[in-house]
């Protein structure tokens, strides 16, 4: 089996979600000559990408890469596709996954599957298993017979192990223009330097208790001794707390971090599915009945107010 994995990078930088897509490959085929990676944009560091199960990048590079398109990306991805003729495409259940996975795979008529948590490959067959209702239940989906197949994996679920294997030899493909009347002029960003919530190791979240968006600051401080990312629940970004790009939940980012430490937030359905597959997670409310004690490893209840200063200090004499 050829895999194609979708190389997603920010500012011409590589996403850690890639890294995690590539070795994944060399794991399910064992031959990087039978792997390789797409790279869509400019000025991407692609030497980075030697050693890590990929013989081949295919590298689409042109000024209108620069900022993230629909049009122009779909077209990057199918030209890569034409040239490597690849069984299967991986790419990371990130926004740009979802946005763009879809979309080839109506365009090739091809089967998909989203946001896999695991993946089984046998001779024609794929099998894989992704969450389903809010996180409930586990369900098995397979595509059957030949023919291209796209899968997107849920980021921090497979691990990012070198193989040191690959040499990453790389090509330059020529990408037709987009017919769409659609042109990305600008792109707003935070200014943290933190990992994305969808990437991070480790985040601290807070809920509509923590008061307003000053008090996010003991938040900040916590996450700052671990190196964690700041989330916030719906109920805390409905109310000014924070702004949607910190949104934990089913509307807003789905995580799977190793922890995740919930600070006053309740724990509605919707909140937990999207932290639920959280290796660790630690609990902090006043409320001994709030629902998060049920998906909690470890509960604490307590103001939130006193428990986290209380964690950072600690945290802080350890580290």
């Amino acid at each position: 089996m050829k895999i194609l994995v979708l190389i997603e990078q920010r500012d011409g930088k590589i996403k850690n979600s890639a890294y995690e897509a590539l070795s994944l490959a060399h794991k399910l085929t064992g031959n990087p000559s039978d792997v390789a990676g797409a790279v869509i944009g400019s000025g991407v560091n692609t030497s980075e990408l030697a050693g890590w199960g990929a013989e081949s990048i295919l590298y689409a590079e042109n000024s209108s890469f620069e900022r993230y398109n629909i049009g122009n990306y779909s077209n990057a991805l199918e030209a890569a596709i034409k040239s490597f003729e690849p069984d299967l495409i991986l790419a990371a259940a990130s926004p740009m996954g979802k946005d763009i996975l879809p979309r080839l795979a109506a365009r090739c008529d091809a089967g998909i599957i989203t946001d896999v948590v695991d993946i089984n490959v046998s001779g024609n067959n794929t099998s894989a298993t992704k969450p389903m209702y809010a996180g409930k239940c586990l369900a098995e989906v397979h595509l059957q017979g030949e023919g291209l197949k796209f899968v997107s994996i849920r980021p921090n679920v497979f691990g990012s192990d070198k193989p040191d294997a690959g040499s990453a030899t790389v090509s330059r493909i020529e990408v037709p223009d987009s017919t769409l009347d659609m042109k990305t002029t600008e792109v707003r960003k935070g200014t943290s330097e933190k990992a994305d919530l969808t990437e991070a190791v480790r985040i601290v979240a807070g809920g509509r208790s923590v008061g307003s968006a000053d008090n996010f600051k003991i938040l900040d401080e916590c996450a700052n001794v671990m190196n964690a990312t700041v989330g916030a629940s719906r109920a805390a970004v409905d109310s000014g707390y924070a702004p949607h790009s910190m949104q934990v939940g089913q509307t807003g980012k789905t995580v799977n971090p190793n922890l995740y430490l919930a600070c006053g937030i309740s724990g509605s359905i919707q909140h937990m599915a999207g932290m639920r597959t959280s290796k660790v997670i630690v609990a902090i409310n006043t409320d001994p009945e709030a629902p998060i004690f049920s998906v909690a490893d470890y509960g604490i209840v307590a103001d939130l107010f006193e428990a986290v200063p209380l964690l950072t200090k600690k945290l802080q004499s350890m580290l």
